[in-house]
């Protein structure tokens, strides 16, 4: 696997993510991680419209509404690719923008936006290394009943659950979050409970199931093409340090990668996190030719994934 590097003339076998990014140029580092507030902005519109463009018409009960239910899961859901990428600080330029849509996503997703913060920065700190990495603490399906559970999205919802009330009583136990933020990470999920308190309080009150309709049924209809979505992030890659092997890249259609925040573009993030959304595509072109992880689609990946539980 080779390519021109930094516009050199000679071409260079990169054996690790750490020797392509000494390879490109200041210029090319410039480009790459320029960060603007229009570009995520134009796309946060689309995505949010097009939830709310479902929520009408599930509220309108227009024929087939049940299965827009499903659509509108997956657009929300999918909330989470967003409030991954407000972690790194990335989708908007305007530091106060990241955080406030964030906690929007984080509240929808039942996901504390500062605890999540902290809890992927060490995931990516420590992709793929076991007792250090904590996305590891979920282990990955290896059987049909476990591959099952996984992608019925109970794991998550129970956990999503258990972080908020963990973090609301003031008991932390990650150690990736800093002593000097425990308290506004206490605050921060009792904040969230208030706001969930309040909106049941409101649908009590006025009789009303339309939340369920619009935002938690779906969320649940939507969570297993979330979770499919993620185990091919780092599914079956092996437990080393080089981000070229321990994270897979996934090519798939526009629509994924638009309503995923290009995050698909896995590989080409984790070997370069601070380069925003938009410009993965462009950082996919330099580094495509030494991808060492990839899957052609997420059928793909799921079938063969799969294909070795009977084995």
């Amino acid at each position: 696997m080779m390519m021109f590097g930094s516009g050199s003339a000679t071409k260079v076998e990169f054996v690790d993510h750490k020797a392509f990014r000494l390879s490109l140029s200041t210029a090319q580092k410039i480009a790459l991680v320029e960060l603007n507030d229009s570009t995520g902005l134009r796309h946060l519109a689309g995505h949010w419209s097009a939830i709310g463009l479902f929520t009408v018409l599930i509220i309108w009960a227009v024929p087939f509404w049940p299965v827009i239910m499903v659509v509108q899961g997956i657009s929300v859901v999918f909330l989470f690719t967003l409030l991954h990428e407000t972690c790194h600080k990335t989708p908007f330029k305007s530091g106060w923008i990241n955080d406030v849509v964030g906690h929007v996503c984080g509240f929808i997703l039942f996901l504390p936006a500062t605890w999540f913060r902290f809890f992927h920065l060490a995931h990516h700190r420590y992709t793929q290394i076991p007792d250090k990495d904590p996305e590891l603490a979920e282990a990955k399906p290896e059987t049909w009943v476990e591959y099952v559970r996984y992608i019925s999205g109970i794991p998550v919802w129970i956990s999503h659950m258990k972080t908020l009330i963990r973090n609301a009583s003031g008991r932390h136990d990650g150690a990736f979050v800093p002593q000097k933020r425990r308290d506004d990470i206490t605050t921060e999920a009792r904040r969230y409970l208030i706001g969930y308190a309040i909106l049941l309080g409101l649908s009590l009150w006025m009789n009303t199931l339309v939340l369920v309709y619009i935002w938690l049924l779906p969320m649940l209809l939507g969570q297993p093409f979330l979770r499919l979505y993620l185990l091919a992030e780092h599914g079956r890659c092996p437990f080393v340090a080089n981000m070229f092997e321990n994270t897979r890249t996934t090519f798939t259609n526009r629509f994924v990668r638009t309503i995923a925040w290009n995050m698909p573009y896995h590989t080409e993030h984790h070997s370069y996190p601070t380069v925003p959304f938009h410009k993965l595509p462009e950082l996919h072109k330099l580094i495509k030719p030494h991808l060492l992880v990839t899957a052609n689609g997420y059928a793909s990946f799921s079938a063969e994934y799969a294909r070795d539980f009977d084995k």
